[in-house]
């Protein structure tokens, strides 16, 4: 079921961009635009992404096997940081376009239908953008929260060309449409920077987010009475999943039995908080430390 609303998710986003991609390129060349055209790079930008998501979106799903033990999570993460590349080579051409369109000159430009495809074009993006942040978030899907991201950055972008050519048709100054294009640009490498930091960070094994390393740590808490002490908590971010692992000291006379109930207590509370979550316990006896433990409760009776 996870799987299923994922990929639709993704479905979704191709299908959505393939038609803006189209419209904004006939309206553009029509209409002689840079900043129309601009949109449609970007457009068909986000088209490439969300064929990324998606193929990413159904990769990672897939269970561990021999070559992968520990899943395919960080396909996710992967796919994302092609997006956040890509996003970039895009502002850079539409960089290249405006600034040539502002040395060279170029054709007069009708705005009117470019008004129109573009109030169109942040309408569907908005809500399509909605709902794949929406869905990535409850899924743990960073390639869908990527592909959201980006189409975000669409509904600004297109805003900011409709606002151009809205003033292109009030004042008739064409310089306008490559000043909108170059702005529209530096607000896409932005959002290409954003991504990259979310997007690439976890390939490299960084701890999990703040509040679930804090529920990992209350949940080691509430069991606290039931063990001596635990060490070398890590954890780490694969995609949707997170894979934590600790070493649990433990009373010396306590049977296995007990001990294997402890852990199991304990991963389930843990698999509670932290969606997608992995545990491994290993467990210590604790002999000189419970003595000294011990100890020092005689000394205060």
């Amino acid at each position: 079921m996870d799987t299923q609303v994922k990929t639709r998710a993704a479905i979704i986003s191709v299908a959505s961009n393939l038609c803006l991609m189209i419209a904004k390129f006939v309206v553009g060349l029509l209409s002689g635009s840079i900043s129309v055209i601009s949109e449609a790079i970007h457009s068909g930008n986000d088209l490439i992404a969300a064929l990324i998501a998606l193929f990413a979106v159904k990769e990672s799903s897939k269970p561990p096997d021999d070559r992968h033990p520990f899943g395919h999570g960080k396909i996710e993460n992967m796919a994302g940081t092609i997006e956040a590349l890509l996003i970039f080579v895009a502002a850079l051409m539409i960089i290249k376009e405006a600034v040539e369109k502002i040395r060279v000159g170029g054709q007069s430009i009708e705005p009117t239908w470019g008004l129109f495809i573009m109030g169109i074009s942040a309408l569907l993006n908005l809500a399509v953008s909605s709902y794949l942040l929406k869905v990535g978030r409850e899924h743990h899907s960073i390639a869908l929260e990527a592909d959201g991201m980006h189409l975000r950055t669409d509904v600004y972008t297109s805003l900011g060309v409709f606002v151009g050519l809205l003033l292109i048709k009030i004042t008739g100054l064409q310089i306008i449409d490559p000043i909108v294009a170059i702005m529209v640009a530096f607000l896409i490498i932005k959002a290409a920077y954003e991504l990259t930091r979310k997007a690439f960070v976890p390939l490299l094994d960084t701890a999990l987010e703040e509040q679930h390393l804090q529920a990992v740590q209350h949940v080691l808490a509430e069991h606290q009475y039931r063990y001596v002490e635990y060490h070398d908590l890590r954890t780490r971010r694969s995609g949707r999943e997170a894979h934590i692992d600790l070493h649990l000291v433990i009373d010396p006379q306590t049977s296995v039995q007990e001990a294997h109930n402890l852990c199991d207590a304990i991963e389930k509370s843990i698999n509670e908080r932290v969606p997608f979550s992995s545990v491994l316990i290993h467990v210590e006896p604790g002999e000189e430390i419970y003595s000294n433990a011990k100890t020092a409760e005689r000394q205060e009776l």
